[in-house]
């Protein structure tokens, strides 16, 4: 596992292409499938242990990244819906819009305005990329100022993204059907495992060879 500043400049060093290749990939293996919530792609992990990572991919190259802790200094009760809200601030509300009054999931719970019944997703790291860079919300990071809490330390950022291993070698099919304590999902017959990882991976190209991913594709 890297260093919380490591961590960080790997991320934003990584080309967005390469990010959402990592994050579909182990969406997939961690039995989180792939989906679309309005025009943005959704990508998911989690640790069957409470603490997840969630992304949204957008074809104009922006992004959204959640990651949470339920023990995280950072983390919020399930009906402090304004405090919640308040940690994306600064983030761009069609970004936001993918987070709010959406259904709940292994990796991805809901805080609740109880008054309302509005909702928006927990998370105890808010991070999006604008196209160029990525940033922290301000909303999370006006609240660590206020508070003295560190927000990569606060968001279990390092431990939410140690399963991409950016600025590191990603993961090989061999390696993932060799690795027993992961919880890697497999759906395949026992003996035809590395064939379908293989083909999880076929899916989303390589680093260095992109597959066609229709609007995606654009991704840099």
């Amino acid at each position: 596992m890297l260093p919380v500043d490591e961590t960080w400049h790997a991320l934003r060093v990584t080309p967005i292409r390469e990010v959402r290749r990592r994050a579909a990939i182990v969406s997939e293996l961690t039995f989180h499938k792939p989906t679309m919530v309005d025009a943005a792609e959704r990508f998911a992990w989690d640790d069957n242990g409470g603490q997840s990572t969630l992304w949204h991919f957008l074809a104009d190259g922006r992004a959204l990244l959640l990651t949470f802790g339920p023990e995280a200094d950072l983390s919020v009760g399930w009906d402090q819906y304004a405090a919640q809200e308040a940690l994306y601030g600064d983030v761009p509300e069609d970004l936001v819009r993918l987070v709010r009054d959406r259904p709940a999931s292994n990796a991805a719970g809901n805080v609740t305005d109880v008054p309302t019944g509005r909702t928006i997703h927990w998370a105890c790291g808010v991070f999006w990329f604008d196209g160029e860079q990525w940033r922290v919300a301000e909303g999370l990071l006006d609240h660590c100022d206020r508070t003295g809490v560190d927000p990569m330390i606060g968001s279990e950022f390092v431990y939410c993204l140690d399963v991409y291993r950016f600025g590191q070698d990603f993961v090989t099919p061999e390696a993932v059907v060799a690795d027993t304590e992961h919880g890697w999902y497999v759906d395949a017959d026992e003996g035809d495992e590395l064939t379908a990882v293989q083909e999880i991976f076929a899916r989303y190209g390589d680093a260095g060879r992109p597959p066609g991913l229709g609007a995606y594709c654009d991704l840099s």
